[in-house]
């Protein structure tokens, strides 16, 4: 009788090291546990539980409206589909506002959930946040560029870091993100040659979304990836599959079937 042996979920270390070893990291995001069970199969290196679970899962325009409660029950979900992905969290709106509260959310996703990691938004003002969790052992992406949860304040969805000035400031956000004790950090929608730039300049791994090819990794949005959305996906994502399309077609099949006027018996 052969005994099966449970296979190792990746870490934060094999993640750093992937960078070092020249090996791009691959991310998506996933809300469920049947879609991580079918990305862990594939070979997927992490899975993000993403806060857009607001836009793409509870049809929510922004991802501002997302809580704790929401991402914990999602990520509980994602943890248990899978067995060999690192699993990351993000830490919605509002709940990582200062250090004391990131560590108490950051707590709190963890012993409900079980991920291995918790991901949070914010340049360099967000480093003393990194670094409390860091203290209390708590493994942390950082994220920076265009960060969604200020899309108010931001002004909307554009890319960043087209000017000196902007440019500057992300590349020392990145370095104070990495000195407080980030694993990782996500480059959202960056000018590629500054994205290029941040990641030669930083030992651990950046992980890209619309930031051009030169990022040690990327990240999609799940439903961007194959094509199950009822809108348009953004203009940096191209969709490996139409799977809207799949949905329809059998829907409207199905439809027809149930309509149809019953066949009569001789």
């Amino acid at each position: 009788m052969s005994v099966q042996t449970r296979p190792r979920r990746l870490t934060t270390r094999d993640i750093g090291a992937k960078k070092r070893n020249g090996e791009k990291i691959a991310m998506l995001t996933a809300y469920d546990h049947v879609t991580a069970g079918l990305l862990d199969q594939a070979g997927i290196d992490v899975l993000l539980v993403g806060d857009s679970l607001g836009n793409v899962v509870l049809g929510y325009e922004t991802t501002l409206p997302v809580t704790l409660a929401d991402m914990s029950r999602h990520a509980a979900a994602v943890q248990r589909g899978s067995s060999q992905a690192l699993v990351v969290c993000d830490l919605p709106f509002g709940t990582a506002t200062d250090p004391e509260t990131a560590l108490r959310s950051a707590v709190m996703l963890l012993q409900e959930t079980g991920v291995q990691a918790v991901k949070i938004e914010g340049g360099a003002s967000a480093a003393p946040i990194v670094a409390r969790l860091v203290q209390q052992g708590i493994a942390v992406m950082a994220h920076i560029g265009l960060t969604p949860q200020s899309v108010h304040q931001l002004g909307g969805y554009y890319r960043h870091g087209k000017d000196e000035d902007q440019a500057r400031d992300l590349i020392a956000a990145a370095k104070a993100l990495q000195e407080a004790g980030a694993f990782a950090i996500v480059l959202e929608f960056l000018v590629p040659e500054l994205a290029a730039k941040i990641t030669a300049q930083l030992d651990i791994p950046t992980i890209g979304i619309g930031s051009g090819p030169d990022c040690a990794g990327q990240v999609l949005v799940i439903n961007d990836l194959i094509g199950l959305s009822i809108q348009p996906p953004p203009s940096f994502a191209k969709p490996k599959a139409d799977i809207a399309a799949i949905v329809r077609e059998a829907a409207a099949a199905y439809i027809a079937e149930v309509k149809a006027p019953a066949e009569e018996t001789p």
